[in-house]
């Protein structure tokens, strides 16, 4: 564990980190393929795109695909995962409790998401937790993770230096994206990719829970 710098802001993935939606994203993934007739791939392969942006994701999983397809399987994907999330994905453990926490303790946090702003906002104002960021970055606003626009929209629209921003993330693409921009990143084991994978990027802290993130950055 790394000793932590004097952060003042805090940017987190969504799905996988914040909010419990892998399972749900992997269904729609999954449901899309078979309107399609494609080969439904294992879970794990699903998985691995989860924070790309959702054509980027859709290309890596089935590279053969034309344009007309690709766009076919993105809209079956989004009816999907919306008819799933009526029952909304939920904040894992420790979520809100934790952003009140450092909400309190005066960091500034934000959102870098390969969602949609129309999808996250929806899961935002579904678990109420809108309030907690000053800013937020999605698919319709910037290139697709591991590129680092996204971080640098917010570094730049909330006036903070790279030294003193983190990234929070399950994925490999959020922790490419941070190196990229120069920031620091904390991999969390709990969304869509394992340890084992998140173990080849150079990180600050990895974390199995949201409130071992907590307890370090409270420290």
């Amino acid at each position: 564990m790394t000793v932590k710098k004097d952060y003042s802001l805090i940017i987190f993935d969504w799905d996988g980190t914040l909010v419990d939606s892998v399972p749900h994203i992997v269904e729609a993934l999954k449901c899309g393929a078979q309107e399609q007739g494609l080969p439904v791939l294992d879970d794990e392969a699903y998985k691995g795109v989860i924070g790309l942006s959702l054509g980027n994701a859709i290309a890596q999983l089935y590279p053969n695909l034309g344009d007309e397809a690709v766009a076919i399987y993105r809209d079956a994907y989004r009816d999907n995962y919306f008819r799933l999330e009526e029952n909304p994905s939920l904040p894992f453990a420790g979520v809100t409790d934790g952003l009140e926490l450092l909400k309190t303790n005066g960091y500034q946090m934000a959102v870098a998401t390969g969602k949609k702003r129309p999808g996250l906002e929806k899961s935002m104002n579904a678990n109420q937790l809108q309030d907690f960021f000053s800013d937020s970055r999605t698919a319709d606003d910037a290139e697709s993770k591991p590129h680092p626009m996204m971080l640098q929209q917010i570094l730049e629209e909330l006036q903070v230096p790279a030294e003193k921003a983190l990234m929070v993330g399950d994925a490999g693409f959020d922790l490419q994206m941070a190196a990229n921009a120069g920031i620091d990143g904390v991999a969390v084991t709990y969304g869509a990719q394992t340890a084992e994978s998140l173990g080849q990027y150079d990180t600050v802290l990895t974390v199995d829970s949201f409130d071992q993130l907590i307890s370090w950055l409270s420290k």
